[in-house]
């Protein structure tokens, strides 16, 4: 009998709390997902929102993904917070560093998807993770990046030029009525990549409430285009419901009531 996959729905996989070791000394707490019964055919390694606006390796879409894309899309899903960032998995060392100090955090997580030899890593970020994603994430390890909702704020030309320059797929989901980058002038920021994709995502806003579906669709279809999209609501077999409470979004409520920011912000 088939069930109706919702929020809180917790498909099967093999799930191992894990952690991250960086070049700098820190240890960072988080976990990994890989299908129940069979290898993955390609791994997502997370990069959250900004921390200090609630970002973290539970933010809703990133959850999302770890509780259904290993049984729906044969992907490994692995999720860690950055330096100084909480969730329910714990704490990890050190303070937030604006986006500096990250960069181990990023070369910690595509080290430790190296040693685990999980295949095909692409990394996804999200808001500030997609700045972590330019500014330190064209490794040799990494098959390509899929950015969501990127403000370009941390982020520099040269970051762009080093994308350009490896030739890597570059995919940035755009939503219609971001807070900070829509899509017409993400079109513009990203044609210094020549093999960029920008998708704007119609309705869609910066936080992806009501959206999540779409942006794992979108993630499959470049990741593992075996994979017929859009991916079932349903679930034939076993299935475990979560507490979505105990995973209180804060990037949610951190945004809530906050206006759009002008290009200072």
């Amino acid at each position: 009998m088939s069930t109706a996959i919702r929020a809180s729905s917790i498909l099967p996989a093999r799930r191992e709390n894990i952690e991250l070791h960086t070049a700098d000394g820190l240890r960072l707490v988080g976990e990994l997902a890989v299908p129940a019964d069979r290898p993955p055919v390609a791994t997502l390694v997370c990069l959250h929102p900004l921390p200090t606006h609630g970002g973290m390796m539970d933010s809703h879409v990133f959850r999302k993904a770890a509780w259904r894309l290993p049984a729906l899309a044969d992907l490994a899903v692995l999720r860690f917070n950055t330096r100084g960032t909480s969730s329910v998995r714990g704490t990890s060392e050190g303070a937030f560093d604006g986006a500096v100090g990250e960069r181990y955090d990023v070369a910690a997580a595509i080290e430790y998807a190296e040693f685990a030899e999980l295949p095909n890593i692409w990394l996804v970020g999200w808001s500030f993770g997609t700045d972590l994603a330019l500014k330190y994430g064209c490794d040799p390890a990494v098959a390509g990046a899929i950015l969501l909702s990127p403000p370009l704020r941390f982020s520099a030309p040269a970051d762009l030029a080093t994308w350009a320059g490896s030739g890597r797929p570059l995919v940035a989901l755009v939503p219609e009525f971001d807070d900070y980058l829509r899509p017409v002038e993400a079109g513009e920021r990203f044609a210094a990549v020549p093999q960029a994709e920008v998708v704007g995502v119609p309705g869609a806003k910066h936080l992806w409430v009501g959206d999540a579906e779409t942006v794992l669709d979108e993630i499959v279809r470049r990741v593992n285009p075996a994979v017929e999209v859009p991916l079932p609501t349903t679930w034939d077999g076993p299935m475990e419901a979560g507490d979505v409470s105990a995973y209180a979004d804060r990037t949610v409520a951190a945004f809530a009531d906050r206006p759009v920011p002008g290009p200072a912000d």
